[in-house]
């Protein structure tokens, strides 16, 4: 179903656009800064699997988005109007240099190939900038909007590239973060290979996986092979980084430099999506998920875990949740926060719903039900 959308409305107005990719299409929520009733356009693209889609920082009107197919393959589309219409830019993604080879599950080492873009990162500093990580791990950068791309390919070439191997999902970068201040300082997460940083703007990486512990991996301690799920941080401190692992919630202080878990008491630790409040530093949010064999909530009960104290304890939001017979998941990408006062928070499941909350995670509603699975979320603040 599509409802007609007044953006040029809720934008003079401030409002609220929430960006949905799912297994069937792409849909398009607007609000305005009150969140209390959306309007829902879309689907876009039918039937194609929108890994993700995101807008510029800095030209809200401007939206990346990745959409696959068995069939027809990957394609980047660009909205220069919110999403109104779209055009099919650049896509490109050979990989650059000597292919290389990387570990598979049997130990035996096959060559790099382009399947999908699982994440679009445009960047914070600079309108016509966009990162792309994508399958098998790689990461690609456009400086034109998308229309021609570069693989950053230092770190597909690390040394400790031959170790990396596909997580369950796939061997897939999907975690892009930019310092807010500092355009060559990136942090990715790749499954499963963990958690890299740069500081030159992609030409030589540092993996940032010491005090990471995998149980999957022979040698627990190892640099890379363990699998990262998620990664955020707050603008205001930079190197506090959050992360979201297959099991285990962790924290670095030291802008990846050593980690600590901070779990606690969250009913388990397995999860895929991690995010921190727009204006509280150490308020952060997960949703936890019983086990890497079984997604879905712990006793069927959709529960968001909060931590104001950057996770040295959690207290459950459930207020408008289901709290029995709930067997859906939410994947890495399917969570994200707005920037007004009282800040919004929001997360898709792979039951089609879309739940929001007005006051940080206090009490929840679904702000529209029955979409196919939800495979990201993303959310703009429009002033």
């Amino acid at each position: 179903m599509s409802f007609s959308v007044n953006r040029e409305g809720i934008h003079a107005m401030g409002g609220t656009r929430v960006l949905v990719g799912t297994r069937k299409g792409a849909f398009i929520l607007t609000s305005d800064e009150e969140r209390a009733t959306w309007e829902v356009d879309g689907p876009l693209f039918p039937g194609w699997e929108i890994y993700h889609l995101k807008a510029s920082p800095i030209d809200p009107d401007r939206i990346y988005l990745s959409q696959t197919s068995g069939w027809f393959g990957q394609v980047i589309q660009r909205s220069d109007d919110g999403g109104k219409s779209w055009e099919a830019v650049g896509n490109d993604f050979s990989y650059d240099g000597v292919p290389g080879e990387h570990q598979w599950y049997d130990g035996t080492l096959r060559p790099w190939a382009f399947t999908r873009v699982w994440h679009l990162e445009p960047s914070l500093h600079d309108a016509e900038t966009v990162y792309a990580g994508v399958e098998d791990a790689a990461l690609f950068k456009s400086t034109d909007g998308g229309l021609h791309w570069a693989e950053l390919s230092g770190l597909r070439q690390h040394e400790t590239g031959p170790q990396w191997q596909p997580g369950a999902g796939g061997m897939c970068l999907h975690t892009i973060l930019e310092h807010p201040t500092d355009p060559g300082l990136l942090y990715v997460a790749i499954s499963a290979a963990g958690a890299f940083r740069t500081s030159d703007g992609g030409l030589t990486w540092q993996p940032i996986n010491k005090g990471l512990r995998s149980g999957e991996i022979p040698d627990q301690d190892s640099e890379v092979g363990h699998c990262v799920h998620n990664l955020d941080l707050h603008p205001s401190r930079p190197d506090v980084l959050y992360m979201q692992k297959h099991w285990d919630v962790m924290r670095s202080k030291d802008a990846g430099e050593t980690w600590q878990e901070v779990s606690g008491n969250l009913p388990t630790d397995f999860g895929f999506a991690i995010t921190v409040h727009a204006h509280e530093p150490e308020t952060v949010y997960v949703v936890p998920i019983t086990s890497d064999s079984l997604h879905f909530p712990p006793d069927g009960k959709l529960r968001v875990y909060r931590s104001r104290t950057g996770g040295d304890d959690w207290e459950a939001l459930t207020q408008g949740l289901p709290q029995e017979n709930c067997y859906v998941n939410v994947l890495r990408d399917a969570m994200a926060i707005d920037q007004h006062p009282s800040c919004g928070v929001y997360f898709g499941t792979s039951g089609g719903q879309v739940y929001a909350s007005r006051d940080s995670g206090d009490s929840w509603a679904a702000i529209v039900r029955d979409l196919p699975a939800v495979l990201s979320v993303e959310v703009q603040t429009l002033r």
